[in-house]
């Protein structure tokens, strides 16, 4: 017997199994929060609008260096059962998941879809996005955290029944590799899910895009090009957000309530986070996109984890327990953070406990030879004095803070050139000006080029190059002391 036939929108004779198939489509792959409102609103938003929205990127740091630990099929249990994790924060605070590529998201609030603004004044929406933005970002770090411990007790609250399923095969994988003895100290100290998120607030427009039978409700715009560069810098496992983002904000009281929750949050953990300023949990730095002509934006980076320093001091332990990799794995952690003074300090207190040398003073003498010069004249140049002098005057973080100001000495200088064209008043005059003009630029760019390189080429590898051999040095006598033992 036949299927029945039925009619679809176009008038097209179809059997009745592939209506039914394409309803199962339609409900698989359109985003049901989409469907909810347009249906709410009884109509196809058909044309494009101008609106304020609140837009976000979050992309998982490293996941290439992270998915060698699992199977093609537990990647993508894994990452399916993170963005269930992601998506049922979204789904608590309204906020809509535009898309997924890959390892990364976007999200967004505001607009004509978003039911709790579209009754909203202008300002009630602008105060309101930016707040459920940024405690969205908070949220989804802090779900990052326990996800990596495969807890579900913040998570399957959230979660509804059918989508369950997907966050329990992630969690049974992270922990099959957290309690399989033999690997369990590489796994615990090398897969660690980080995720960096940028955020923006502005007019964009918002609408569907794509040709027909291929359409896309999207939001574009350059917020959203700017939340993208917030995200591709966001430091890992915390959020960096634009500076209008941040004073929108700082006008709604969400800077002074996060930061006092932050604070106790982190003395409650007894954490070295507790004694962080507002100005170190809102850092504001001015980011440098290469890849846009050296375009310069100010940002703020913000921390969300108050046991971070903690979790990373952890992580580090286990990895002095490995070999040349564990040692690698930590030389990148510690240039990684190397702006977080908590972090370091966490690590240092970790490497004395440990019985690990640094090496400080030579540290110092690669990124200040004429300071340890000067040192070295006072002290006789007796060089186990001149090691007790910077061991106890200079910490780590005051190591990697005097590399952070000859990094930004050395861009500086390379910035120092004349772009604006000269006046044309006739073709040889014209490139007369421009000869002179360019030729100095090389003249003066000839030494901070020079000094560039040095930086770049010697002084920054040797720097982590003498940390990563602390490590090594560590390893080999920790090694050699348990061959004895045994």
């Amino acid at each position: 017997m036949a299927s029945p036939r039925v009619f679809n929108s176009s008038t097209t004779e179809i059997s009745r199994d592939e209506f039914e198939l394409r309803k199962q489509i339609e409900e698989y792959y359109l985003p049901k929060q989409l469907i909810d409102a347009v249906l709410e609103m009884g109509h196809l938003p058909t044309d494009s609008t101008e609106a304020r929205v609140g837009v976000a990127f979050m992309d998982i740091a490293d996941y290439t260096y992270i998915s060698k630990f699992l199977s093609p099929k537990e990647n993508q249990d894994v990452l399916n059962g993170l963005y269930t994790a992601f998506n049922s924060v979204l789904r608590r605070r309204g906020g809509y998941l535009n898309k997924i590529e890959g390892d990364s998201l976007m999200f967004h609030y505001g607009g004509v879809i978003d039911p709790k603004t579209r009754s909203m004044s202008p300002e009630q929406a602008k105060r309101h996005i930016a707040r459920e933005l940024f405690y969205t970002c908070v949220e989804m770090q802090r779900a990052c955290v326990l996800f990596n411990q495969a807890n579900d007790r913040f998570l399957s609250q959230t979660v509804p029944p059918h989508e369950r399923p997907a966050l329990e095969r992630a969690f049974q994988i992270i922990s099959g590799l957290r309690t399989n003895m033999d690997i369990a100290s590489s796994i615990n100290a090398l897969f660690q899910i980080r995720v960096r998120i940028g955020a923006n607030i502005g007019e964009v427009t918002i609408g569907n895009f794509g040709p027909d039978g291929a359409k896309q409700w999207d939001v574009i715009g350059l917020p959203v090009i700017e939340a993208k560069r917030m995200e591709s810098t966001a430091p890992a496992g915390g959020l960096r957000i634009s500076e209008h983002f941040y004073e929108v904000l700082e006008e709604t009281g969400v800077v002074d309530a996060y930061y006092n929750r932050f604070k106790k949050e982190a003395a409650a953990l007894f954490g070295y986070y507790r004694d962080i300023t507002r100005a170190e949990l809102f850092r504001c730095c001015t980011v440098r996109i290469r890849d846009k002509n050296n375009a310069e934006f100010k940002t703020y980076s913000i921390q969300v984890n108050p046991g971070l320093p903690e979790a990373i001091s952890s992580q580090v332990e286990l990895l002095l327990r490995r070999d040349w990799n564990g040692a690698q794995r930590i030389s990148e952690l510690i240039q990684y953070y190397r702006g977080n003074r908590f972090v370091l300090t966490a690590l240092e207190d970790l490497f004395k406990r440990k019985g690990v040398q640094l090496r400080k003073s030579w540290i110092f003498e690669i990124i200040n030879p004429k300071k340890h010069a000067a040192i070295s004249n006072l002290l006789d140049g007796e060089r186990a004095r001149i090691e007790r002098f910077v061991e106890a005057n200079y910490s780590l973080f005051d190591l990697m803070s005097d590399l952070g100001k000859y990094q930004d000495s050395v861009r500086k200088e390379e910035g120092r050139v004349s772009t604006e064209p000269s006046p044309f008043a006739s073709y040889e005059n014209f490139m007369e000006l421009e000869t002179a003009r360019i030729t100095e630029n090389y003249e003066s760019r000839k030494g901070a080029v020079l000094r560039s390189a040095h930086f770049h080429q010697v002084v920054f590898p040797l720097v982590f190059q003498s940390i990563f051999a602390g490590f090594v040095e560590y390893q080999n006598r920790t090694s050699a002391l348990e061959q004895l033992d045994g």
